[in-house]
Parts: C-alpha cells; structure tokens; sequence
C-alpha cells in the first residue's frame, strides 16, 4: 500500500487522542483531519469516510454504526477499524487481536472491516484463549473474572470528575457493572466459545491508565491437571515470537515482592502474563494499558498489519 490517507472519525475522544499522539512523527500515512467546526455534520464526515484509506471510529456505539452506513455502496478500498463495541462479534468483521492465531492475523490483513477489542476483553481473551483452543479450560468451565483498571477507560464525564472536585466515594477503588450485563461480556463468551457468560467484576480507581485482568482457575475443574508452571509454559508457546504478548517467566513476581501493579504497563501497546498458584488453584494475570493494548494501541497494531509493515511501528513495545 502507498502511503495511505488516514482518518479519525471522534479524533477528540481519549482512544482517538492516543491515536493521535502514536502517529506523531510517522511519514508514512497521511492524516487527513476533519474541521472542528463539521466533526458532527454528517455530509462532512461522509466525505472524509470514503475519501480514506483507512478510517478509525472512535465513538459510542450508536455512532459508529452511524459511520458505517454512511460509506460509500460502491467503496471497496476504504479499511474501518472500529474501537468501539458496535461490531466484534458481528458477521464479516475481524476480531482485533492478531496474536490468538494466524488465521486471526490472516483476516485482520485482509478484511475491510476490523472491530478493536474492549480492553477487559482483551486481557481475558489472551489468558482464556489459548487454553481453551488446548482442551485445558472446557467450554462449559464457570469462568470468573476480576479487574481492576484507572479511570480513563471509563469515559469523559467520569473523567472530569475524577480529575475534578470528585466526591470521597471516587477516592478509593469502585466495583461496577454490578448486574452482570458488562458490555465486553458478549465478545469474551464469544470469541473465546464459552457456553456461557463470565461472571466479571470490574473495578475502576484513582489513577488514570493501567489495567490487571485476573483468571483463577480451579485445577480439578480442567480438561487435563496442569501445574502453574507447565500452564505458563503452555502460555509461552502459544505467544512465542510475538512481540506484544510476553508470558513471564514462572515465578517473576518474587522480584516485586509478590506483588503486581495494574499500573506497571501505562503508557505502553503491549501485554504482560502471569502465572501463579499451586496445584489445587492457579491465577492467571494480564497486565496492560486499558488505553494501549486495550484500545488504540490494539488498533494501530491493525493498521500496520493491513499496511503490510512491522507491525510495532509507531507504537511503544520493549523487547
């Protein structure tokens, strides 16, 4: 692909600013930007839809399949990556975590239509995918999941309050989605092939980017017994050569005291794994930025795959 035309449709929301900054500095895209003043008229946008080669949706739900309708019938060279909920387990649409498998990398390369991951979901995703792909984790497993994540997944408006005069309940960590209807649910049972929906229980705190998924898993429950090591072994096979997705060594955890820290990945496009436990029940851990590999980080790594080039380009992932 020549140097492709580039657009962000709700460039002012935090995933299309994050965009914004990964570009900077990059001469091989050009990025066309819609003025400020028509970023919500419609002819506008559909205009500067159809005349990229690839366009980001950054946008509530309802809006983003808004922008879909608004392409061209005839316009089969537009790519729309969307990083909202609207489309990931929609027929016709890649799922955006290139690392579950090549033939997940494969579609991402050549489809037109490719759905960024939530960020929860991608945690849980990473660590559930492989072992249910492996037999070990069945089905039909009752799955649960915890997390904990800063506060600048959780929109503009609880933005401003947590970075605002916020009341005293905001200064310590908030459980939500209480009533079991999170809306990354439906890509987790999905994607992964589960009977059934998680039981999830995420928690938002003071403190703006960052994110730790946990799985437990109880070891008489599995398709076969495992020990944490060999499962974290099993996990570094299937992650081996990616760069974005780093299973740690068993045990790395000692070097921080037995600790994990949801902040430890901020500011970062790639993922950490964990393995832990003993033989009876074992926890796995994801550590990454809600706003990096959870979001724009995710789709940018798309962006480079359809492009054809290193797929890190742009974006800030250590070896």
């Amino acid at each position: 692909m020549n140097k492709p035309k580039v657009y962000i449709d709700g460039s002012a929301g935090t995933t299309g600013l994050r965009i914004n900054e990964r570009f900077a500095g990059r001469d091989d895209i050009e990025l066309i930007k819609i003025p400020e003043e028509s970023r919500k008229d419609n002819d506008v946008r559909k205009k500067f839809l159809n005349e990229a080669d690839i366009a980001f949706l950054c946008l509530p739900d309802d809006a983003a399949r808004e922008a879909v309708s608004l392409m061209d019938e005839d316009n089969d060279r537009t790519v729309i990556i969307d990083t909202s909920t609207a489309h990931r387990t929609e027929a016709g649409w890649a799922y955006g975590i290139p690392e579950l498998s090549d033939e997940f990398r494969e579609r991402i390369r050549t489809s037109k239509r490719i759905a960024g991951p939530g960020c929860y979901a991608s945690g849980f995703i990473l660590m559930a995918y492989p072992l249910i792909r492996e037999g070990i984790i069945g089905a039909d497993y009752p799955v649960t999941i915890s997390a904990l994540s800063g506060y600048s997944g959780a929109g503009k408006k609880a933005i401003a309050v947590y970075e605002g005069d916020k009341p005293a309940d905001y200064n310590a960590p908030r459980p939500y989605a209480l009533s079991q209807q999170h809306k990354h649910l439906k890509e987790m049972k999905e994607i992964c092939g589960l009977k059934r929906a998680p039981i999830f229980t995420p928690v938002v705190d003071d403190y703006y980017s960052g994110m730790i998924v946990t799985l437990p898993l109880y070891a008489h429950l599995l398709g076969r017994k495992v020990s944490p090591s060999k499962l974290r072994d099993i996990l570094a096979d299937h992650y081996r050569g990616e760069r974005f997705i780093k299973v740690m060594p068993f045990g790395a955890e000692a070097e921080t005291g037995g600790f994990l820290s949801a902040g430890d990945m901020a500011g970062r496009d790639d993922a950490c794994i964990y393995v832990t436990g003993n033989d009876d029940r074992l926890l796995i851990n994801a550590c990454f930025d809600n706003l990096g590999k959870g979001a724009s980080g995710a789709a940018i790594q798309c962006m480079n795959i359809v492009m054809g080039i290193d797929e890190a380009t742009g974006l800030n992932v250590y070896d």
